[in-house]
């Protein structure tokens, strides 16, 4: 399940790439126009920041603004940056990787080979589903 925080980072980035190439937005236009509560949308914005998806300029009509393009920001970007692993357990992860204790052989593991396979749909899916892709439904 995505956090609230993934979802608000991608009601954001839905908000930005419906305005025109280069326009600013100030953060109160985002929380207002995205329905997110502004607090929580600044800390947001924020990691967006620092993981380089959004970019801010500073002043009197300073805001936010895409910085990456709205075609290619896929779900599985955002939602690693702000949840993590898509795999369901550590073992089973790409970027997230960690052998589980209670395992005797990791080549055997039926569970592990499911939740692999289970990854890579999820994977397969989330990657193929950009922001521009979201904004023309």
């Amino acid at each position: 399940m995505l956090s609230h925080k993934t979802k608000y980072a991608l009601k954001a980035l839905l908000f930005l790439a419906k305005q025109d190439e280069g326009y600013i937005a100030r953060t109160s236009e985002i929380a207002e126009g995205a329905n997110i509560p502004k607090k929580f949308l600044e800390q947001i914005l924020l990691d967006l920041k620092r993981g380089h998806f959004v970019g801010s300029k500073q002043g009197k009509f300073g805001g936010y603004y895409l910085l990456k393009s709205k075609s290619t920001i896929t779900l599985a970007d955002i939602h690693r940056l702000f949840d993590g692993a898509i795999a369901l357990l550590p073992c089973a992860s790409l970027n997230f990787y960690e052998p589980c204790s209670d395992c005797k052989s990791e080549s055997e593991c039926a569970l592990r080979h499911g939740l692999i396979a289970i990854r890579e749909e999820t994977l397969k899916a989330m990657q193929g589903i950009t922001i521009a892709s979201l904004v023309k439904k």
